[in-house]
């Protein structure tokens, strides 16, 4: 089938080596294989790969101690068991009155960001990213600011610890410092790949990975009568990638049509996207397309989880153009939006179609990644999805 090997070859682009099989446990470092498929990621000189620090980012990632108060670790915003979202609209932070404006995005494939955040165009690393979530103040995500050496003693005098941090930075003679939890962090997050759901099984050769209808929604999904490839394309399902073999700056905000306050273009004073950095007219409402990789369960959608579920998402919003707010302050229609991406111009879907796009977007969740336990909580303390074993 034509089209088959046109989304084979889309699912490769980019340059890079790839690997010949899908991911999984490889060498004796015990580091993940680069799935089939897909580009080699870019690492760091600075912050090689090793499985030392992997084993010691996993478990900062998911201890609450790294919160000032306890309460809250990154796992509580990133749960795998929701492809690393946390299923609120919007994220919170170390206390009920600390709600960030928009919702914790996903950290599948995060390795591959060209960059981070919802619309910031600054974030280009993940130690940045980490660096970011330690030390911001509005909100206040783990509350690292003036308290950095309270917090890391509590590492210190851990057993555990100190022998995580050993094997992950041997030689180092304190190697309890904000960097190094940060180059761990960054580590272990880069392991969260996601490579093996049913759309990669079929475009591996196994003909009996997708339903029939997933395959005619796949149609759908990648042709021009929907466009949705153009924002959500490549091996990532977002053209927002970086990796080794990229020459150019890929890193892409879309404004899609969700607000337009008052007729004028307006988004909300609290989520105006990129142009809160630029404060250019054109970029108001513009954010960064995630990837669509394990989206089934990552729902409330849009960049402040004002769209409860994905058929809305297809529906409400994509179909027409642009979605309507009909009463509140942010009343508006989005479809008419002066600043809208051109390619969000609308389309009609009967409702067989519907639900054979909506089958092929359940065809990207990945229930190896999602109950893979080189990923998961240490202390058990959050559980995994009830398909796990």
């Amino acid at each position: 089938m034509l089209l088959v090997a046109a989304v084979a070859l889309t699912a490769g682009c980019g340059g890079g080596d790839t690997a010949p099989s899908p991911s999984g446990e490889t060498g004796d470092r015990g580091l993940p294989a680069v799935p089939a498929g897909f580009p080699r990621p870019t690492v760091p000189a600075d912050n090689p790969l090793t499985a030392g620090k992997v084993a010691l980012g996993r478990h900062l990632f998911y201890d609450r101690r790294m919160s000032i108060n306890g309460a809250r670790s990154c796992a509580d915003c990133h749960e795998q068991r929701r492809a690393f979202t946390d299923g609120r609209a919007r994220a919170v932070g170390i206390s009920a009155d600390q709600v960030h404006p928009r919702s914790a995005m996903s950290l599948t494939n995060v390795v591959y960001n060209a960059a981070f955040n919802w619309a910031n165009p600054n974030l280009r690393s993940l130690e940045r990213q980490a660096e970011a979530v330690l030390f911001n103040e509005r909100p206040v995500e783990l509350g690292w600011a003036d308290h950095e050496q309270e917090i890391l003693d509590r590492f210190r005098h851990d057993p555990l610890y100190r022998d995580l941090f050993e094997r992950a930075y041997p030689g180092d003679p304190d190697p309890f410092t904000t960097r190094r939890v940060i180059q761990a962090l960054a580590s272990f997050e880069r392991t969260l790949v996601s490579g093996d759901s049913a759309f990669d099984r079929y475009l591996r050769g196994d003909s009996e990975a997708l339903s029939p209808a997933a395959r005619r929604g796949m149609d759908l999904f990648f042709g021009e009568r929907l466009e949705c490839f153009h924002c959500h394309g490549g091996f990532n399902f977002s053209q927002s990638v970086n990796h080794q073999g990229v020459v150019f700056d890929q890193a892409e905000f879309h404004n899609t049509g969700l607000y337009n306050i008052d007729g004028r273009g307006a988004y909300p004073p609290d989520n105006r996207g990129l142009w809160e950095f630029t404060h250019k007219d054109t970029d108001m409402g513009r954010f960064r397309a995630p990837t669509l990789r394990n989206i089934a369960l990552t729902a409330p959608y849009m960049h402040d989880g004002s769209i409860a579920t994905l058929e809305a998402v297809l529906m409400t919003h994509y179909a027409r153009g642009g979605r309507v707010v009909t009463e509140g302050p942010y009343a508006g229609d989005g479809a008419r939006n002066p600043y809208k991406s051109s390619l969000i111009a609308g389309f009609v879907l009967t409702e067989q179609e519907r639900d054979e796009v909506l089958a092929f977007l359940q065809s990207l969740t990945d229930w190896d990644f999602i109950c893979n336990p080189a990923f998961s909580d240490p202390f058990g303390n959050i559980p995994m999805h009830e398909r796990c074993p």
